[in-house]
């Protein structure tokens, strides 16, 4: 059976895609196809602040890219060896919270030591960094995207926590996932499952879905992998009909194949 996802392969050499691994062990085909595209910004903002750690308690990570937009600033010699030499240091002395262990890998090839990676949302996030963090402290530092849930935000507000926020990325469509979804659909008909990994897919997906499968959405198997994408098909109409334990490759795989039985 054929399974759809809607994300962006992992881009590490020549090893196949977690989710396509896990996917094939379970003995599902999976195909990935790009929903999303970034536009970095506000990155020498960003780059004054990560140069300025004693200015802030902390720094928090709800996404990859967010990482990824802190490594634009590092990619001079420069501002690399300024960042090894004293910078990270400093920053480790500090809590580095992040959700997910994607992301948290990607904090760690920074030199930076995350905290709190098995907190699969921002609220749960929220809640260890209420727990763990004071009032009467200088701001956590949270660079995020431009569509950011304001739970994390609200819930560190709510509770005296002090938080600076600064947008580093914009969420657009990808400018090919139409024509991709098209030929997916010509070349391998209607999918066993669709899997969904954020609400921005949705939105940029959901409606060409509807209008390739035409009737027989029916026959298709709608995944999500977290509860704020499942909330995201299910406030659209969508029958979801499994949702990942956890966001990662194995638990999404294992919620499909049992959907799939």
């Amino acid at each position: 059976m054929n399974v759809l996802l809607l994300k962006e392969p992992k881009d590490d050499g020549s090893e196949p895609d977690p989710n396509i691994k896990e996917l094939s062990s379970c003995g599902l085909e999976a195909t990935m196809i790009p929903v999303l595209a970034f536009k970095f910004v506000s990155l020498k903002a960003l780059a004054d602040k990560l140069f300025q750690p004693k200015n802030h308690s902390g720094l928090i990570f709800t996404s990859p890219r967010a990482v990824e937009a802190v490594k634009m600033c590092l990619a001079s010699d420069e501002k690399r060896d300024e960042w090894n030499r004293s910078v990270k240091d400093e920053w480790n002395t500090k809590s580095i919270y992040v959700v997910g262990k994607a992301t948290a890998t990607l904090v760690r090839s920074l030199g930076l030591n995350p905290l709190g990676e098995d907190a699969g949302t921002a609220d749960v996030l929220s809640r260890v960094i209420i727990d763990r963090e004071d009032t009467n402290i200088p701001p956590l530092f949270f660079p995020c995207g431009s569509i950011k849930r304001e739970v994390l935000p609200t819930a560190l507000r709510e509770n005296g926590v002090p938080l600076e926020t600064l947008i580093v990325y914009q969420t657009i469509e990808h400018p090919d996932v139409a024509e991709n979804l098209n030929n997916y659909f010509a070349e391998k008909g209607i999918p066993a499952s669709v899997a969904f990994f954020s609400p921005s897919g949705v939105r940029f997906c959901l409606d060409e879905i509807r209008k390739l499968a035409g009737e027989q959405i029916s026959q298709i198997k709608f995944a999500a992998i977290g509860p704020t994408t499942r909330d995201a098909l299910m406030a659209e109409g969508v029958c979801v009909s499994c949702t990942a334990e956890k966001p990662t490759p194995g638990n999404l795989a294992a919620a499909i194949a049992e959907a799939l039985k």
